[in-house]
């Protein structure tokens, strides 16, 4: 299989497939690669159609688009940098079919805002923050999940993540020095 264009990812699956977004010249900007989008979007499959989808580290917003691609319907990308943010919103508006809320916040400013349940939350920080548990027990704790939701953490080899209680790994693989997991919440949140 060829490598992307330098500078450029492409969608692999749906309605805008062989589209190739641009990738903007932002620091530690890491996509994930083609080999693992592909392999995370056959396992969610059979859930895909409808969901509704966050990405507290969009990049280039190739999880989200490939998501809408497949028949999600909602994805709201969120990136602390606002070339990468002003990348995913013109990477949309080039679409035909694709509509997607770009939100230029760091994860902490975003998760402070009143909660909005999602069935599907992509979690790849970049590696060198060490964020992975703080963002998970934050979506845990502060009501952004819906009680059978999907998150799928992107994860250097060696990192210490320990999912909150309630998620269990559904399926995980390699690809050179990164891990990439998918987690199901399986929680019944109780009424007062």
């Amino acid at each position: 299989m060829a490598s992307p264009q330098p500078g450029r990812v492409r969608i692999i699956g749906g309605k805008v497939r062989n589209s190739r977004l641009a990738v903007p010249a932002v620091d530690g900007l890491r996509p994930t690669p083609e080999r693992v989008r592909e392999t995370l979007f056959n396992w969610l499959a059979p859930v895909i159609e409808g969901a509704d989808c966050l990405d507290l580290f969009a990049g280039t917003g190739a999880l989200g688009i490939e998501a809408l691609s497949r028949g999600a319907a909602s994805a709201v990308l969120v990136d602390a940098d606002r070339r990468a943010v002003q990348g995913i919103e013109a990477n949309v508006a080039r679409l035909q079919g694709i509509e997607a809320t770009a939100i230029n916040a760091s994860w902490e400013t975003f998760l402070a805002r009143p909660p909005r349940p999602f069935d599907l939350v992509f979690l790849d920080p970049p590696f060198a923050l060490d964020l992975w548990q703080r963002v998970g027990d934050r979506l845990e704790a502060g009501g952004w999940l819906r009680a059978h939701a999907w998150i799928y953490v992107e994860s250097a080899r060696g990192s210490a993540f320990t999912p909150p209680p309630g998620w269990l790994l559904h399926r995980q693989g390699t690809a050179g020095e990164v891990v990439f997991a998918l987690y199901r919440r399986h929680r019944v949140d109780r009424l007062s």
